[in-house]
């Protein structure tokens, strides 16, 4: 009991103790409204330093004539297979990857830990490590390849292969959100629903879908995204052939070395479209706070 004292008796001396006429409303307001100089400070640099080359990318690719270079045959294949291999690598996180976040929330099985673990670890990975890993995996002189090669299949270098990169890197992203937003429904809406006598596939369709729509949308969008801007494990695994496996970051990076007005392009269409990818998601999470 003497731990007790002695905390009470911290509380009664702490000097952020409220007086008797101030209100816990009053004093919050008035903590919010004042910000320590010293953060306000360290913040605006901080702030500067990631507003100044967004801001200057902006200006450099807008000034750039960036319609001219969207004429370009060769910039308009790479914006096509990006739109084509994006939204494919898209669909595919959702029809696989929503079974799995599902399964990850809602039931207990031995070994979901380490299945866990396993789905989150590409959203850590380095690009590079990521295209070696498809290499080895699905290569022409791997076991996979191996098998695939008398069906005439070989993944790497074509635009197949773009796709496998992109989901492989970007659909953890919408797993995660999935996952999260099955976590997040009430335990007694489940049990209400199998009391009622409903079907597993009768509380997925009815209940848990609708509940967590809004964050499958968040991590589609997020995955999409993440898919449209994939650059490192695409390189490795697919290449860099015009027309095939050129997706759009991948026509930045030899834009960059041959003619920097296409990179500039490029680059602040990625921009200003990641930026419309943030701002959905902000309004998609303020809304889901307003419920």
């Amino acid at each position: 009991m003497c731990w007790r004292k002695g905390a009470f008796s911290l509380l009664r001396r702490s000097p952020f103790q409220l007086s008797p006429d101030a209100s816990p409303d009053r004093a919050q307001a008035r903590a919010r409204g004042r910000p320590v100089p010293l953060f306000v400070l360290l913040g605006g640099l901080m702030a500067l330093l990631l507003a100044l080359p967004v801001a200057m990318l902006l200006w450099r690719g807008l000034t750039s004539d960036p319609l001219g270079f969207l004429a370009d045959p060769t910039v308009q294949a790479a914006l096509r297979l990006s739109a084509l291999t994006s939204g494919i690598s898209t669909g595919v996180a959702l029809i696989l990857g929503m079974p799995l976040a599902y399964l990850l929330a809602r039931n207990r099985f031995r070994g979901r830990t380490l299945l866990e673990v396993l789905v989150d670890l590409p959203i850590v990975l380095p690009p590079s490590v990521a295209g070696i890993a498809l290499l080895v995996a699905f290569g022409r002189h791997s076991v996979l390849g191996s098998a695939l090669a008398p069906l005439g299949i070989s993944l790497p270098f074509t635009t197949a292969a773009v796709v496998l990169a992109q989901v492989f890197v970007a659909a953890p992203l919408f797993i995660r959100a999935a996952r999260i937003g099955f976590n997040g429904v009430d335990a007694q809406l489940e049990e209400a629903a199998y009391t009622e006598g409903a079907s597993q596939w009768q509380l997925f369709r009815h209940v848990m879908f609708p509940l967590t729509g809004r964050a499958l949308f968040a991590g589609l969008v997020l995955c999409w995204a993440r898919a449209l801007g994939e650059f490192g494990a695409t390189i490795l695994f697919a290449g860099n052939l015009p027309g095939r496996t050129q997706t759009m970051p991948l026509a930045i990076f030899i834009g960059f070395q041959q003619d920097l007005g296409v990179a500039l392009a490029l680059a602040a269409i990625l921009l200003i479209v990641s930026g419309l990818v943030l701002a959905v998601l902000r309004k998609v999470e303020s809304e889901a706070r307003l419920y």
